[in-house]
């Protein structure tokens, strides 16, 4: 595994502490200005949504500056405009400034996740893939029972901490990745500046399956599991908020331990099995509680949450790396957005729902939402064994291996450009 790898999962872990530690002082914060409810929720929203809008020029960004550039500048940004928002003397301060802190957090993410792509070959793809989510997973797990602590102290400490851990990530970024060893540079010049556009990758089942897959786990993992489970729990189950907590320990700590079995899984096995099964458990998670609201039904539920959550972040990701080419800042860009509008989109119509009909149909409809990430998956391609076009006819793939381009659009297979290479 490239070094470049664990200073990507430390970088995480940083960030991911980070935000931990501010998650718990921003509505808290917010409702020490005299605002309601509403207007404190949105100031998270305020984070989500200059994230979903501004991804797309970060991923124009990273084309243009590299991602090492955008990555530093990026944790940098964030970490002033937090800072600065934990000194807010308003409520129009703080929102402003924390959704300024959204673009900054676009930044870093495209940047990271396309540099993570380019450092490592399909063979560890996957694996790379769970060792960056874990840290962003370990981080996540801490950093709420520090915040929680803090903003007993102040409601602004915690903006003060989450500003000083980005600012070390952003350090680390500048000095341990100044000098990375892309692996597309391998198999020549030429291709190593070659970059796949948009259209592209839009041509190619396999990407456009990965996007879908993302929106539901957007959807359901990220935006119904966080907004509606906690109510489910006090509401519909009738039993004490702190059951929402142990649920959510249970679906974290499976989530853990599978993290690198699956990336095992991905790069030996395949993307599309993976990113089957990650939609099966999660949807199969979602009909549980759908038609249930025992107990144990709910546990078991977060349980396959782990399960699916593991699959689910480590697959599709995997297959953007098979799909792209050089610098594709863009191509990783929108799929980052895909979730993200998932974990926007997803809240408001299982709300609605929950509201006019009940939460079984919140989360019937959440089990719809993610069947067409495992019906598209069934359909894609195994870009783990795709070839990589190339220009020369020495380095042809074999003719036993699936032919690249037209409807399945430019994947790549690193092993065979690199044997090819070495011919």
């Amino acid at each position: 595994m490239p070094r470049e790898v664990f200073v990507l999962a430390t970088i995480a872990f940083s960030v991911a502490i980070g935000f931990g530690v501010v998650a718990p002082a921003i509505p808290v914060f917010a409702r020490d200005f005299g605002v309601g409810h509403t207007a404190a929720a949105a100031v998270i929203s305020a984070f989500a949504f200059m994230r979903f809008v501004s991804a797309l020029g970060g991923g124009r960004l990273v084309d243009r500056l590299g991602e090492r550039t955008v990555l530093s500048a990026g944790t940098f940004f964030v970490a002033i405009s937090t800072s600065l928002a934990g000194a807010a003397q308003s409520y129009l301060q703080l929102l402003l400034l924390r959704a300024v802190g959204g673009i900054g957090s676009a930044m870093f993410t495209v940047a990271a996740v396309s540099l993570l792509l380019r450092v490592v070959d399909a063979e560890h793809r996957g694996r790379a893939n769970g060792l960056f989510q874990g840290g962003f997973l370990a981080g996540g797990l801490m950093g709420p029972v520090v915040g929680g602590v803090l903003t007993e102290v102040s409601p602004r400490v915690p903006f003060f901490v989450y500003g000083a851990s980005l600012a070390v990530a952003s350090v680390i970024g500048t000095v341990f990745l100044a000098k990375v060893n892309l692996h597309d540079r391998a198999a020549g010049k030429e291709e190593a500046e070659e970059r796949t556009t948009l259209r592209e990758a839009f041509g190619n089942r396999a990407y456009r399956a990965a996007l879908v897959t993302n929106l539901g786990t957007g959807w359901a993992l990220f935006g119904v599991r966080s907004s509606l489970v906690p109510l489910f729990v006090v509401e519909g189950m009738k039993v004490g908020a702190i059951w929402t907590g142990i649920g959510f320990l249970v679906s974290s700590l499976v989530q853990a331990v599978l993290l690198m079995p699956v990336g095992r899984f991905v790069d030996t096995v395949g993307r599309r099995p993976a990113m089957i099964l990650g939609g099966l458990m999660s949807m199969a998670a979602m009909l549980l509680v759908t038609f249930s609201s025992a107990l144990p039904a709910y546990l078991l539920a977060m349980g396959l949450f782990g399960v699916g959550s593991a699959y689910l972040g480590v697959a599709p990701g995997a297959v953007v790396g098979d799909v792209v080419r050089g610098r594709g800042g863009q191509v990783v860009a929108v799929f980052q957005m895909s979730a993200d509008l998932g974990s926007i989109v997803g809240p408001l119509v299982a709300g609605m729902l929950a509201d006019n009909l009940s939460f079984g149909a919140a989360f019937g409809a959440t089990a719809g939402i993610l069947v067409f990430g495992p019906l598209l998956a069934v359909r894609m391609p195994e870009t783990r064994y795709a070839p990589r076009p190339v220009a020369t006819a020495a380095m042809q793939p074999p003719a036993s291996l699936p032919a690249a381009g037209g409807d399945d659009g430019p994947c790549r297979s690193d092993a065979t450009a690199k044997d090819s290479a070495s011919r």
